[in-house]
């Protein structure tokens, strides 16, 4: 699939599309406790899983709408440390801010370095007007990021094919 992403440079990140060199990321990622908990188990066992998770989600959505979910890594050695970026989900009529970092590069600023770069990329290159976020009522650590991005609390909503009522957060440009 052609990678239609142009990366994100901030002070200390960069934020670039997914390839398959990073199944050994995604897999550690999506296995941590925090993701299980409030993203959901997404069934990564193996590096094929964790390929197959970037092919068929991250890199289909490039293709597809343009943009997605990115690697973010430190600038100064490369070393990835989370993911961020925008989503088009299926029940959300605006897109949506997604981020997670693994647990030893939390509380030091990044997700919130790479959120803002996000929302200011979502606005002024793909000329989004509104952007949202969604998260569990008890994931106060992203509650708190987007609140500190600019989101607001809007509502209450359940997703198709979910159980789970999320707090759905907003802005608009």
């Amino acid at each position: 699939m052609p990678n239609k992403v142009s990366p994100i440079q901030t002070e200390h990140l960069t934020l670039r599309a997914f390839t398959l060199d990073d199944a050994p990321f995604i897999y550690e990622l999506l296995n941590d406790v925090d993701w299980i908990r409030f993203i959901g188990d997404r069934g990564i066992r193996t590096l094929d899983d964790a390929r197959h998770q970037i092919s068929e989600k991250y890199m289909a959505a490039y293709a597809r709408d343009g943009f997605g979910l990115m690697l973010v890594s430190r600038s100064e050695d490369d070393a990835p440390i989370g993911m961020c970026g925008l989503i088009r989900r299926v029940g959300l009529d605006d897109v949506d801010i997604g981020f997670a970092f693994l647990p030893r590069y939390r509380g030091q600023g990044a997700a919130l370095e790479a959120a803002r770069a996000v929302l200011v990329h979502g606005r002024d290159v793909l000329k989004l007007k509104r952007v949202v976020g969604i998260t569990l009522p008890a994931n106060t650590a992203s509650i708190s990021l987007m609140e500190k991005i600019g989101l607001q609390f809007e509502s209450q909503v359940t997703l198709p094919h979910d159980c789970e009522t999320l707090h759905l957060y907003g802005i608009n440009f």
